[in-house]
C-alpha cells in the first residue's frame, strides 16, 4: 500500500477534448499523486457513451450525468426517468452537474430552473447526491434548493464553489456541502478562503473542475486531476491541518456524501 496520502477529485471532465488520447498518463499521474479515485462529469447526453466508457475502463474512476445549465437551451429536455435508469449503472454516482448559471445564459433562466427541479427529483428518487453548478445566480438557487429540500430530503454538493457567503450557509443549512477548487487557490481569492474556513470541516469536498481552473504553480495551463493536490494543501493551511489530515478528513467527507464510490479493490 503507497505510504503517499490518498485524496480524491471529486469533479473533472476527462472526455473533454483537452484530454484526447491521454486518459490513460492522465490516470497514472494522478494515482501517483495519490489520487486514487475522481468522478468525471458528464454535462450533455450526447457525451453520455464517452464519460461511461471511460468510468468503465478505470477502477478509481466514476462517472456522474446530467445537463449543465448552459446546454438546457439546446439540449432535449431531460426528464426524472432518464435519469434514474442512468442511476442502474453501478458506476454513476452522482446526478448533474445541473444548476443555474445566469452569467453566460441569463436568457433560459426558466428552462434552467425547470431542469434543475427535475435533477433534484431524481437525485431523491435515486438517493445519489445532487451536483450543483451555481454562477451569478445566488438568490433563485438558494431559493430552490430550500423549496425543493421541503419537498423531500436529498443530498448535495455545490461543486467549484465560488458564490458569496450568503448561498453558502443557505447550502450549509440544508445539510449540503462545498466543494474546493483551484480558484480556492487564486491569491486574490481572499473572501472565498474565509467561507471555506468558516464551513464545518466535515462538510468540505476538492475538486479540479479539470481541465479548467488550474491552481497555482499550474494556473494559466491545462489543469488534471493529479493537481487537486494543490489545491487540497492551501485547504489545509487554511484549516491549518496537517496535508495528511486534510485529504483523510476531505476523503471521509466524500465517502458520506457519494456512498456508491467505493474504493479501487475496497469498500467505500
Amino acid at each position: 500500500m503507497s505510504s503517499t496520502p490518498q485524496i480524491t477529485d471529486s469533479h473533472c471532465h476527462l472526455d473533454f477534448p483537452d484530454f484526447e488520447g491521454e486518459t490513460e498518463a492522465i490516470v497514472a499521474r494522478a494515482a501517483a499523486a495519490g489520487v486514487g479515485r475522481m468522478v468525471t462529469i458528464c454535462t450533455r447526453f450526447a457525451s453520455l457513451d464517452r464519460v461511461r466508457a471511460i468510468a468503465e475502463a478505470h477502477a478509481g474512476v466514476f462517472f456522474a450525468a446530467g445537463i449543465h445549465p448552459m446546454s438546457v437551451a439546446e439540449a432535449a429536455p431531460v426528464t426524472v426517468d432518464d435519469l434514474v435508469a442512468l442511476a442502474r449503472h453501478p458506476k454513476l454516482v452522482g446526478i448533474g452537474e445541473t444548476g443555474l448559471d445566469y452569467h453566460y445564459s441569463a436568457e433560459s433562466a426558466p428552462q434552467q430552473q425547470e431542469s434543475l427541479r427535475v435533477h433534484i427529483a431524481a437525485a431523491r428518487e435515486t438517493g445519489l447526491p445532487l451536483i450543483i453548478h451555481a454562477r451569478a445566480a445566488d438568490e433563485d438557487m438558494a431559493r430552490i434548493l430550500a423549496e425543493e429540500y421541503r419537498n423531500g430530503a436529498y443530498g448535495c454538493v455545490m461543486h467549484c464553489f465560488s458564490s458569496g457567503a450568503g448561498l453558502a450557509r443557505a447550502a450549509l443549512d440544508l445539510g449540503f456541502y462545498l466543494s474546493m477548487s483551484g480558484i480556492a487557490a487564486f491569491p486574490k481569492s481572499t473572501e472565498l478562503r474565509s467561507i471555506f474556513a468558516a464551513a464545518p470541516s466535515d462538510r468540505i469536498l476538492v475538486e479540479t473542475d479539470a481541465p479548467y481552473l488550474a491552481p497555482p504553480p499550474h494556473r494559466g495551463r491545462r489543469n488534471e486531476p493529479a493537481y487537486v493536490v494543490n489545491t487540497a494543501r492551501v485547504g489545509a493551511e487554511l484549516l491549518e491541518m496537517s496535508y495528511e489530515a486534510f485529504a483523510a478528513l476531505t476523503e471521509a467527507n466524500f465517502e458520506r456524501l457519494f456512498t456508491r464510490a467505493a474504493r479501487p479493490g475496497g469498500e467505500g
